[in-house]
């Protein structure tokens, strides 16, 4: 990270150097870790530039130029998902940031950061990976800026973006550079996009193939009547160049011969099937198509998503301006040997020494935790893991993954022999797969467990409970934790590890996801109805009654996500209420790139099905006031958001649901809303009168004479609290009348 470590290992350039908008952190949950102890163990120098200050390209030239290429990323996450809430307020710390300080990286950190490593030097080669570069690889909606943005590659001026889980590739391409091999001319690998003259091919017998043909957007045409007795007018019959156009009102002239038919054998068929698919790319829609035309990008969208089978997927291009975005097909999966081989790196499982006893929050929270798989099937459409990791599962070994256990137990500081979590995307996909390889090469749906489980997938838990069971019979380990989203429709499947996971493995309470209650709005999230989730909670209950442990299931639901009404919201309340929920957290619906949510919020177009003019409209959420009240319904029960609801309630003609009994979600008047005065006269974020509030015959705190930093007034129900109504009485009517 620093010229004085280069001079101490003896090195006077670095082959490879890394650029990351996060902390440097040396464990595998952290991508320049993983990526940098990976190119270590190829034998290349590898050197880290952490949070460069991006205002000048000076920080950028600390270690020198770099032999082979600058791999530039924003870090773990999307420098704008980091830095932004969903209600587009700047968040209040950065996790992956020492002492969570938000001032450490820019906005779009992945192309300012490009930028200066071309500045610092222009002739070096800029790669660029990541989250954020996966994600922005083609056109996109992007939510903070309201528009649609072009691709991050022209926007960076990089060389070549590498997306998805990118390890072979990136190896691939540091051993081509090493041998000599120009950047430029490497235009073979999977995983890659690159910028190509407009209309360029990798070779004169690839074809282009135009994706309205595939999916056409617009109003559908009638189909030839293959029985007709007679040709329509202006249909052709004839093959060849020479052939003269056939008609009802006259004969063809100079027809030229057909050959004799021949059946092609099964095989052959499939071969030239696979040769054509692997030598034809799809053109998409040109940005300065889709950035205006929102039937155009949710056509897009959707034939993005339907080519990202590795097994069938095709090169995709898209124009940008007199140049084309070219992206090779996504990369294959992993080998469990390969991820072993990722993961089995010497790590120093710490913060770099630089950063002393600087507080990282992420790293607080994974530092006991293992990543056992990578990928998710799931196919959840505000969800990006699938268009970053794939829908293929890529899971490590046991030994592996035992072998980490052991490892945090030797060497992470402050292990107390609880391992804080044993999964990944999702806790319970470890090494489920389709039973048959050549379906799951050809399959083109987006979600195997949507709109019911595939028939085809395997859904036999019993070696994660084999992990979880040895992992525990570990020496020092007390307790194995699982914290990663359990998908409770495939848990059901397999009773016994509902069983394992809720006898041993739930430390009290256990986050699982419905998101949601109304079938529409799930079908618009492809998450399955929420009778699969009672149908999890009765055996959630049944198997802690047998442990004699008492513990609860923590939901997670989602405010304002498209297709979601006002009306289904407020019988997403409703059930809340009925089932005694009172959610603390909760989340509003954010739109990342590429999702297939956020084309449907941008677009309210539903890409899951044929997108023409005409088709379904997706009712979308937009206004900031609509997305406050869908959040506030979440918490019906909170005084602050009474007002809200009860407008929103007499407006749709809901007044059932006003009232004190156990029927009713909100009470007819306002509560009284718990206010902490701290000690500059600051309630709740809004300036009071502290010394006028009511301190029930207590000494009302001064300004300016306590130490504390902020003190509460007292009341006798809850000390340091003080009572006021949320809205101030209406002053008595003069004229008599209300």
């Amino acid at each position: 990270m620093s010229r004085a470590e280069m001079d101490k290992l003896g090195w006077d350039s670095c082959d490879v150097i890394l650029v990351t908008g996060d902390a440097y952190i040396d464990h595998p949950s952290f991508g320049m870790a993983l990526i940098g102890r990976l190119l270590e163990h190829h034998g290349f120098r590898v050197g880290i530039i952490s949070q460069p200050d991006w205002q000048s390209a000076d920080a950028f030239r600390v270690l020198g130029k770099p032999n082979l290429y600058f791999g530039v990323t924003a870090g773990n996450m999307d420098s704008m998902v980091n830095r932004y809430t969903a209600d587009r307020k700047i968040r209040s710390e950065d996790a992956y940031t020492p002492d969570g300080d938000r001032t450490k990286r820019p906005d779009r950190a992945l192309v300012v950061y490009a930028q200066r490593a071309r500045e610092a030097f222009p002739d070096a080669n800029v790669v660029i990976g990541s989250i954020e570069a996966s994600l922005r690889r083609i056109a996109h909606y992007d939510y903070w800026s309201d528009k649609v943005r072009r691709s991050v590659l022209p926007d960076s001026k990089a060389d070549i973006l590498l997306f998805g889980n990118a390890e072979r590739a990136l190896i691939d391409l540091t051993h081509r550079l090493a041998q000599g091999e120009a950047i430029k001319d490497i235009r073979d690998l999977r995983g890659t996009a690159f910028m190509v003259p407009r209309g360029w091919l990798p070779d004169d017998d690839w074809t282009e193939i135009n994706s309205v043909k595939i999916d056409t957007p617009g109003k559908l045409e009638a189909h030839t009547d293959p029985y007709a007795m007679t040709p329509e007018k202006d249909a052709k019959c004839a093959t060849g160049d020479d052939a003269k156009i056939v008609t009802s009102e006259a004969p063809a002239v100079n027809v030229v011969q057909q050959q004799a038919i021949r059946i092609m054998s099964r095989e052959e068929r499939q071969l030239m099937l696979k040769n054509k698919q692997h030598k034809s790319v799809i053109r998409l829609p040109s940005f300065d198509e889709v950035k205006d035309d929102a039937v155009m990008y949710a056509h897009a969208s959707r034939v993005f998503h339907l080519e990202a089978n590795p097994g069938n997927a095709k090169a995709l291009v898209q124009g940008h301006g007199d140049r084309d975005v070219w992206l090779n097909p996504p990369p294959l999966p992993l080998a469990m040997d390969e991820m072993d081989g990722v993961y089995d790196r010497a790590y120093a499982r710490a913060p770099h020494p630089a950063y002393g006893k600087a507080r990282i929050p992420a790293w607080e929270m994974i530092r006991f935790s293992i990543n056992i798989m990578r990928g998710c099937f799931g196919g959840c459409t505000f969800c990006s893991i699938t268009e970053h990791e794939g829908r293929i599962i890529q899971s490590r070994s046991e030994p592996s993954i035992l072998r980490e256990i052991e490892e945090i137990r030797d060497k992470v500081k402050g292990f107390t022999g609880t391992i804080s979590d044993l999964g990944g995307p999702t806790a319970n996909m470890y090494r489920l797969a389709c039973k048959d390889k050549k379906i799951e090469e050809s399959c083109r749906r987006l979600s195997c467990v949507y709109p019911s489980i595939c028939s085809n997938l395997g859904t036999d838990h019993s070696k994660l409970i084999s992990i979880y069971r040895k992992a525990r019979a570990i020496p020092g380990v007390k307790k194995i934790l699982i914290s990663s989203g359990l998908r409770y429709d495939l848990a059901v499947r397999s009773p016994e590890y509902v069983k394992e996971l809720v006898t041993h493995h739930v430390g009290g309470l256990l986050k699982i996801a419905p998101e949601h209650t109304e079938s529409d709005t799930l079908s618009k999230m492809m998450k399955p109805g929420i009778g699969s989730y009672d149908e999890f909670k009765q055996m959630f209950e049944k198997y802690s009654k047998e442990a004699n442990k008492e513990q609860y299931l923590i939901p997670y639901f989602i405010a304002a996500h498209p297709g979601s009404t006002d009306e289904d919201m407020v019988n997403l309340a409703i059930w809340l209420k009925k089932n005694d929920f009172k959610l603390d957290q909760v989340q509003t619906f954010m739109p990342t790139p590429m999702a297939l949510a956020t084309t449907m919020y941008h677009t309210r177009k539903n890409p899951l099905k044929k997108v023409t003019a005409d088709s379904e409209v997706v009712e979308t959420a937009r206004s900031g006031k609509i997305r406050k009240l869908h959040k506030a319904l979440l918490r019906y029960h909170a005084p602050e958001n009474w007002e809200i609801i009860h407008e929103a309630l007499v407006r749709m003609g809901r007044r059932d649901l006003i009232g004190s009994g156990p029927r009713h979600l909100i009470p007819a008047r306002q509560p009284v809303i718990p206010i902490t005065i701290e000690e500059s006269g600051v309630a709740n974020g809004r300036r009071v009168a502290a010394p006028k509030i009511n301190t029930f015959g207590k000494k009302p705190v001064t300004h300016g004479k306590t130490p504390a930093a902020a003190k509460s007034v007292t009341a006798p129900a809850r000390p340091g609290l003080a009572y006021k109504s949320a809205k101030p009485k209406a002053a008595p009517a003069k004229s008599g009348r209300r």
